[in-house]
Parts: C-alpha cells; sequence; structure tokens
C-alpha cells in the first residue's frame, strides 16, 4: 500500500520525462487507451516468479523488460528474498547507470532504466523475527539464510533500509489530522525546483545524480560530520558508495523538510537507514 503510494508524492514528469516512458510504452504496445502522452509516473510491481529476460528485457529480438518500462518511474518487488538470483543481480547495474545494455551476438541494445526501486521482505522466513507478540520459529542460521538471499551489492545500490512495525489498531482507526499526498508532493515539487537551480551548471538535474566529485563540492563536511561518518563507515563496514549515498540522502532530507538541523545530525539519521547491514 505504500509502495503504491509513492507515484503520487513524486515530482511531476517534466516534458522530456513524459516523451521517454510514452516512447516505451508504446514500442510495447501498452499505452493507456486514448492518452496521446503519459502524465503520470509508471508504477511496475511483477510476481516474484519472474524471469531474468522478463525483467531486464532480452529475447531473441530484444525487448524491454519491467525495469524499462518502470522508466521514471516506480518498481516495486516484493517478497525480495524470494525473486531468482540471476533477477535481483541484474537490478545492480540500472540502478548505477539508469539503463541497461543487453548483448547479442551480432549486437548489442540499450534500454532506459531510470526507475526508483521500492522492495519489501519480511525479517524472516515465518514473518516473526524480532516481533514481541508472535514466536518466531526460525533458527539464527535460517534468518541469516532467508536475509543473504538478497546480496550486499544490491543492499549497498538502495539508499534506505526501514524496518516497518506491525501497525496498531489505534494507529489504523485514528481520525488524526495528516499530511495527504497532494500536500507531501507539494513540498517535493519545491525541492525539486531549488535542486534544478542548484545544478543548472551542471549536467545533472537533481541530488540522486551527482557522482563523486559534485557530492564534494555540494556536501561539504565539517570535522563533526567527518567524524560521524568515520564512525558509521567503520562500524557498519559500509563501502564507497555508501558514503556518498549517505551524504546525498542527508542533503535531500535537508532540502525536503526545509531543515536546519546541521548535516551532521541528519547523517547519523541516514546512517541509521543502512539498517540491513547489521544482519548480513
Amino acid at each position: 500500500m505504500l509502495a503504491k503510494r509513492i507515484p503520487t508524492i513524486m515530482p511531476d514528469l517534466s516534458l522530456n520525462e513524459a516523451l521517454e516512458v510514452t516512447k516505451i510504452h508504446s514500442a510495447m504496445g501498452i499505452l493507456p487507451i486514448k492518452e496521446g502522452l503519459m502524465r503520470t509516473r509508471p508504477f511496475r510491481s511483477p510476481h516474484h516468479t519472474i524471469s531474468g529476460v522478463a525483467l531486464a528485457g532480452g529475447g531473441s529480438l530484444p525487448v524491454p523488460g519491467e525495469i524499462s518500462l518502470s522508466h521514471q518511474g516506480v518498481l516495486f518487488l516484493d517478497e525480495l528474498p524470494e525473486f531468482h538470483r540471476d533477477c535481483l543481480e541484474a537490478l545492480r547495474q540500472p540502478l548505477e547507470d539508469g539503463f541497461i545494455r543487453i548483448c547479442r551476438i551480432a549486437r548489442s541494445f540499450t534500454f532506459p532504466a531510470a526507475f526508483m526501486l521500492v522492495a519489501a521482505m519480511n525479517p524472516c522466513k515465518c514473518g516473526h523475527f524480532n516481533d514481541p507478540k508472535h514466536s518466531c520459529r526460525c533458527s539464527t542460521t535460517q534468518v541469516h539464510s532467508y536475509r543473504s538471499k538478497t546480496s550486499g551489492p544490491l543492499l549497498d545500490r538502495i539508499d534506505i533500509h526501514i524496518e516497518v512495525p506491525t501497525a496498531k489498531y489505534q494507529e489504523l482507526s485514528s481520525n488524526l489530522p495528516a499530511e495527504n499526498s497532494a500536500q507531501i508532493k507539494k513540498r517535493v515539487n519545491k525541492t525539486r525546483v531549488i535542486q534544478r537551480e542548484r545544478f543548472k551548471d551542471e549536467d545533472i538535474m537533481y541530488n540522486a545524480q551527482m557522482n563523486h566529485k559534485q557530492v564534494r563540492k555540494y556536501c561539504v563536511l565539517g570535522k563533526q560530520e567527518d567524524e560521524l561518518l568515520k564512525m558509521a563507515m567503520s562500524e557498519l563496514n559500509l563501502s564507497a558508495r555508501a558514503y556518498d549515498k549517505i551524504l546525498k540522502v542527508s542533503r535531500m532530507i535537508k532540502g525536503l523538510a526545509e531543515s536546519n538541523n546541521n548535516l551532521a545530525e541528519l547523517m547519523s539519521e541516514v546512517a541509521q537507514y543502512k539498517n540491513l547491514y547489521r544482519h548480513l
């Protein structure tokens, strides 16, 4: 349910992004009826039994797969460890580069694949690990085996890992006012405008596209931030890629929340979002 709401709070498609999405869906013959130009971001949710070719693209005459159909939108993988290992590993290059290259004997094909990956998984096979109200039936070895189906290099490419506890009845039935999608999207669009202005002299549009050199330019660390990040990198055994991602996400939160918090406080928060590293 949460994953399906994400496209409703993402920034509006620019004209160029809308054209890219429309071309892909039109080429696959799945453009919505009477829709000349797609204005909403795609949301794709393939079943965990999907083949590697259907997910990444390919075939005798290569065609785009689910990751390209998710271009400029969301690819949601429910029950992440249940997907075939080769399918999950095929996500690594497009998550890094924003495109996927399918190679055949005669030639190679490059398909766009700049998507947001959203995934969900149980804490263990039975689903009750660390649940205060249910006893977990899995051994420590079984829990580790289940979680290790998702490789470290793939987790390294996922910016935020969040443990979602069971919702209480009071929370589900509460009528307390809360931000709706339209209000959140307004803040997101405002932040995107700021980022476009910030990067107007760069060949990028938003924080996630920053390379290492740009991260060092726009996320300057003081002594406190440097010490905090050094400790997080050491204790969680994080990679160089995770170093950049922590800084990018911290910068994004600061802009999205219009926060006056210093970067060190935000980095401390973001480092906690690499939660799954503690269990591998």
